[in-house]
């Protein structure tokens, strides 16, 4: 079964923390702000399954190749842009 990608209603800017887990010994959770849940409301949804798709692209050649492609293919589908940050 293809995913079905998650939409949002407007323009979101969030920040947050990464938090340690020590069953995993790794900084691997990010929670959610409440902007994100307000425009993506089936994250909502308990029984649901979701996942994500990560690319990383190394240089801004790179990734504005990418952009490009994006609005050449038409994809109804923004990618969120995470930036991470050591404090």
């Amino acid at each position: 079964m293809k995913p079905i990608p998650l939409t949002p209603r407007s323009k979101i800017n969030s920040e947050g923390k990464i938090a340690y887990s020590e069953s995993f010994q790794a900084w691997n959770t990010i929670k959610l702000k409440k902007e994100i849940f307000s425009e993506f409301p089936q994250l909502k949804e308990k029984r649901s399954k979701f996942s994500y798709k990560l690319i990383y692209h190394r240089d801004p050649k790179e990734l504005e190749e990418a952009i490009r492609a994006i609005i050449k293919r038409k994809e109804e589908v923004m990618p969120i842009l995470l930036f991470m940050y050591k404090e």
